[in-house]
This record gives structure tokens, sequence and C-alpha cells, in this order.
């Protein structure tokens, strides 16, 4: 992996995810030479030295963005509008929980996503699913009537920003499959703005997105599939399991037992994705004491539940994943006993994307995801 901070992994990561995810490396370069010296200082001290930075850069941008307007240059202003939205989302990413406007950044960050939609990508609609007396807020991209359609959702850290800025919804709707990118609870603007954290049972996010799909005329209520990325690798596995509407269910980062990551990370054995993990981790899940949390965590495990699934299940797992066993790829694929076309694919470092969720190369593996998903939605039923 291309690490720009070689002494600090957490920015290291947001930088590559950035890149691989529509930055300019020119860009991206300018934001991050001043706070070289700030990453030294370890992966806590200095995030809000890379918020500064990289908020100067998305005001930058933003500036370029409504001259292009008022020129009449609207796709012009889009694009700019869409680097602005993902230089400020991965930068309030990496912020403490508890930072001082943390949540008026984020706020920010929806308001340029929406400007990068309307003048650039129209075709992508805000939506609310309901859920519990409330709402999952969510983006859906629409690849045309009576289509397929794939849910999509996030991991610890991750919002639905990100999976519209990974371009994973584009290689979907080339193929003729929509997809509904949602903030579940524990992520993005369902625990920012709305307070919800996240929970064991995930079949309840996805019956609440399933029942809202089947509620639209623009979708193929036979062909809906899910797909979930780093803790999403729990998280979409175990809604398989239980929501048996799901057509075919996707781990892009096989999460098997995420209880044990946690005991190895009190270790200091492995990485972790964000700066504050243990504040982040809390906020997640609705925790205020670390041990009661640790052993909450014991639960997030998919033992016993990856048998239940009973469609097809593609796992995808990094060969050098620093934050998550590749031996929890098999586990899980091991364990899929009744899924009637259980794949699993490891990405090597020859080939790249081999680091967590593929990161260093996200296209290769969304596009492989792609595939497998077009496959599986075209093959007979």
């Amino acid at each position: 992996m291309f690490e720009y901070f070689p002494e600090n992994y957490p920015w290291s990561l947001g930088v590559v995810a950035t890149l691989n995810s529509g930055g300019l490396i020119d860009e991206v370069d300018r934001a991050c030479r001043p706070i070289r010296e700030a990453a030294t200082r370890g992966e806590d001290a200095g995030t809000p030295d890379f918020l500064r930075a990289w908020t100067a850069l998305t005001d930058q941008l933003v500036g370029q963005a409504e001259e292009a307007e008022k020129e009449g240059h609207q796709r012009t202003a889009g694009r700019l509008y869409a680097r602005a939205t993902n230089y400020l989302a991965q930068a309030e990413r990496l912020q403490s929980a508890s930072a001082e406007g943390r949540l008026g950044t984020y706020r920010r960050v929806l308001e340029l996503q929406q400007k990068a939609f309307d003048l650039k990508d129209p075709g992508i609609t805000r939506v609310e699913v309901p859920y519990e007396g409330t709402t999952l807020p969510a983006y859906f991209s629409a690849a045309g009537e009576n289509a397929p359609v794939m849910i999509m959702w996030n991991g610890l850290d991750s919002t639905k920003e990100h999976m519209y800025a990974s371009g994973h919804w584009a290689e979907l709707a080339a193929r003729g499959i929509s997809c509904l990118m949602v903030d579940c609870p524990g992520s993005g603007e369902a625990l920012r703005v709305q307070g919800l954290t996240a929970r064991v049972d995930t079949e309840a996010w996805a019956s609440a997105c399933v029942d809202y799909l089947e509620s639209r005329d623009d979708v193929d209520p036979a062909r809906i599939g899910l797909v979930g990325w780093s803790l999403g690798g729990y998280y979409a596995p175990r809604a398989a399991a239980f929501e048996k509407r799901l057509a075919l269910v996707v781990a892009w980062g096989a999460n098997h037992d995420w209880g044990a990551v946690q005991r190895r990370r009190l270790e200091r054995e492995g990485e972790r994705p964000v700066p504050h993990y243990w504040e982040h981790v809390r906020w997640v899940w609705g925790h205020e004491n670390l041990d009661q949390f640790i052993s909450f965590a014991d639960r997030i495990n998919l033992d016993g539940v990856v048998e239940q699934i009973t469609v097809p299940f593609l796992i995808c797992h990094g060969e050098r994943d620093r934050q998550i066993p590749l031996e929890y790829a098999h586990r899980s694929y091991e364990q899929a006993v009744h899924s009637p076309q259980r794949t699993l694919r490891v990405f090597t470092v020859e080939e790249g994307a081999s680091e967590h969720i593929g990161l260093d190369h996200l296209g290769h593996v969304s596009t492989y995801i792609a595939d497998w998903v077009s496959d599986v939605f075209a093959a007979p039923r």
C-alpha cells in the first residue's frame, strides 16, 4: 500500500481511500505536505491539523465550483463539489467523536454532496428508509424499471458519502443494477445526526431496507441483494442468515469474529482503522464503559450464523489485510455450508487490493463484486 505517512497507518489509509475514490494526487499532496510532521506525533494527536489542512483544500475547490456555476459550467462545478465532498468526508472520519465542530463539518459534507448530485449525478436521489419509528438516511441510484438492486452497507467508520465516492454504484448501474447506499445505525448520518447506534441483530436493518425497496415500482423484488464492507462483512452475512427475502449477499472483507479483533487491538496486535479508536467504537455501539464494551463485542461473531445463509454468498478479502485476519475469510467460507453458491476470492499482493477491503486498489475489488452480482442476478431462477 502507498503510505504517504509511513509511521501513521490510519492517516495513510485515509489518503489511499481518498485517491482510490476520485481524489487527485496533486490536491491530496498539497493538503498533506504541511501536516507531515503532525503525522509523526501519533495517530490521535494531529487529527485537528489533518482536518484544518483538508478543509482548506475543500474551501479552495468549493470556491472554484462556485465560479464554474456562475459561468454556467455545471459539469465542472459538479466534479469539483464531488471531490470537495470526498476530501472533507475523509477528514471528518478521522476526528474524535467528541471533537468540537464535528457535527457541523459533517452537515457541510451533506450539503456539498447534494450539490454534487444536482450538478454531476442527478440520477442519484436522497431517500429515507422507514425504520422503527424513524428513518435510515440513504442514497438511491436507479438503473431502470424493474431492475435488480443491491443494498450497500458501510462499516465502523465510513458513511454513505464514502460509498458514493467509491463509484461502486456506477459499476452496478453499468450492469443494469440499482443501488441503495444506506447509513445504518452506528454509521454516518444515522449516528451523527439521529443518534442511532449499532446492534448485533442486523437483520432488523435488512428487513427495513427490503420493505422500502419492495414499495418502489422500479425494483424487482425477487432480485434484492446485500453487500457490506469492513464491519459490514459482519453486518451483511448476519442479515442474510435471517432475512430470507435477500437473493444474495457479499462480505466485502470477512469480519467473522469482530469481538476477537477488539481483544487483539487491546494488545496492540494489528492495525486500527481510525484514530481515537476506543472512543469511536463506544460511540458506534452506544457503550460508555470499555470493559463492558469488550465483553459485549464477543457477541459480534458469525459462528453458528453463516450456516443459516441459504443464498449465493461471496466473500472478498485482502491477502495482507492488517485489520482483519485472512483466516476469518476462510472460516466464513467453510461454515457457509448451506449456501448454494459460495465463493471465496482472496486478492493477492501481486495483483493489488491486498489491504483492508482492497483500499489499495479499490476498483479491482469493486468490479469483481459487480461482475459476480450481475452473473448471479442473470442466472435462471
